[in-house]
């Protein structure tokens, strides 16, 4: 799973430059959403920091295994020694410098301790290794998150200009009534208390989707003027297969987070053993070489007279090679301790993989709800929108003849806009439901996003497109500015 998320996301990496490079240097040109993920690709701030972090902990296994390598050192020391002596009641100071030459060499042969150390070491490097995958994945899905929160609020924007629109005619309606004596001055303030909140809830969408670019800038680190919409003829389908515990036990065995938990579980475990391993003798093969001045090498000139027979003053060469063990037998309870210390760390490491597994399986389970409530979601407003338009319409003629009142024509407007912005938001909350669920059960990739970018429109107008294509448009009587 790693290796196949960090191809594609070097893929979409290398890809990225060349598409900015083919793109029009004006902001007028309208982005897809696999521009958008390549962006974020390489300027996301936060997958820059999950990959540094990741190539950090990579250096444990090198570091870890350092321990059962030689260990070589040389080094070398010069100085002067002076030396007073009394010697028939007469006082002889007698001066010698050298330089003095060591080498050593240490090969650990027996070292449960760092061995297990070594195995600790890989676990939690593969753990780092596929919480960077995890974050690379959830790059995807914020990528998505994004995009389709600016088309969100493009076109809830779209429904609330002609929801004021529409009210500016019914207020005009309104006015012209009370002109003629048709009506009298409550409706006209009806209708202006209408288009007041009208006017307001378009402002509010207006800074909502301010605050969608400003959130996609904060991903990719670019600035963007328009997107590419969803075409309404996206298929909306139950999942596949439509079988929770199957997305269960998918999600068992690739959710990348469940992944990572199970190698901090066998990191703690290996840490257990390292920790109980302190109590294990130890065997090193050791070598050591020594050249200088036998003062510096700790020979004294009587003991080198008495062997040679001859006075000695010069140069000592000095090589050894053994075995060492060594067998701990009391360190204070450090070591006793540590294991204690150490196996409370493996039940806080199983323990979080218990909740994070009931998470994950929580989750799963209920994205999976999500988005068969969402397929059910999107057809039904669909449909709300048909029945709301005729209500209005039989609602007008109504007020036209004298059986309805003003108050009656406007919540039926209400009703109207309000069902148009709940069928986009249904069809964005399919799309991102699905994603997540992906996500949730570790199968989600950048091949997610260029199925979704087969469905988008470049000439997708927010104004115009914000309603199913086979659903006549709203009409409004009123041209707003844009």
């Amino acid at each position: 799973m790693l290796r196949r998320l960090s191809l594609a996301i070097a893929v979409a990496a290398a890809h990225a430059g060349l598409a900015w490079a083919q793109a029009p240097t004006g902001l007028s040109a309208r982005t897809d959403l696999i521009s958008v993920y390549q962006a974020a690709v390489a300027n996301d701030a936060d997958l820059a920091a999950a990959r540094a972090q990741y190539r950090a902990v990579q250096e444990v296994v090198p570091q870890a295994r350092a321990g059962l390598l030689p260990q070589l050192a040389v080094g070398a020391e010069t100085g002067r020694t002076r030396t007073e002596l009394e010697v028939n009641r007469s006082d002889q100071t007698v001066s010698r410098s050298g330089t003095l030459y060591q080498a050593s060499l240490s090969q650990p042969l027996f070292r449960a301790d760092r061995w297990f150390q070594l195995q600790a070491a890989e676990a939690i490097s593969e753990q780092a290794a596929l919480q960077y995958s995890a974050a690379e994945q959830a790059l995807i899905q914020n990528s998505a998150q994004a995009y389709f929160a600016v088309l969100r609020a493009q076109d809830n924007l779209a429904a609330s200009r002609a929801e004021e629109a529409a009210f500016q005619r019914q207020l005009d309606q309104a006015n012209e009534r009370f002109d003629v004596g048709l009506s009298d001055r409550t409706d006209v303030l009806e209708a202006q208390a209408g288009f007041d909140t009208a006017r307001a809830n378009r402002l509010i969408a207006e800074r909502r989707v301010a605050d969608a670019f400003q959130a996609l800038y904060t991903l990719t680190n670019r600035e963007y003027a328009a997107l590419e919409g969803i075409d309404h003829a996206l298929p909306v389908l139950a999942p596949v297969p439509n079988d929770a515990s199957a997305w269960v036990d998918t999600a068992a065995q690739q959710n990348l987070r469940l992944l990572a938990s199970n190698q901090a579980v066998n990191a703690a475990e290996e840490t257990i053993r390292q920790r109980k391993a302190g109590h294990a003798p130890t065997l090193d093969a050791v070598a050591s070489y020594s050249r200088g001045d036998n003062d510096n090498l700790g020979f004294t000139n009587s003991a080198i007279n008495t062997q040679l027979g001859v006075r000695y003053t010069g140069d000592v060469e000095q090589s050894s090679i053994g075995l060492q063990l060594n067998i701990p037998l009391y360190s204070g309870g450090l070591t006793s301790s540590q294991v204690r210390e150490a196996f409370h760390q493996l039940t806080q490491a199983e323990q979080e993989r218990e909740s994070l597994r009931r998470q994950v399986v929580e989750s799963t389970r209920n994205l999976h709800r999500a988005v068969n409530t969402d397929v059910e979601q999107v057809q039904a407003r669909r449909q709300s929108i048909i029945s709301s338009r005729s209500a209005l319409e039989a609602t007008e003629i109504g007020y036209q003849v004298g059986t309805r009142n003003i108050v009656d024509v406007l919540d039926a407007q209400r009703r109207l806009f309000a069902a148009v912005r709940d069928y986009n938001n249904a069809r964005y909350d399919y799309i991102l439901d699905n994603l997540q669920l992906k996500q949730v059960a570790g199968t989600l990739s950048p091949a997610d996003l260029t199925e979704l970018a087969s469905y988008l429109d470049p000439e997708y107008d927010p104004d115009s497109d914000f309603l199913p294509d086979d659903l006549p448009p709203i009409a409004t009587d009123a041209r707003l500015p844009q």
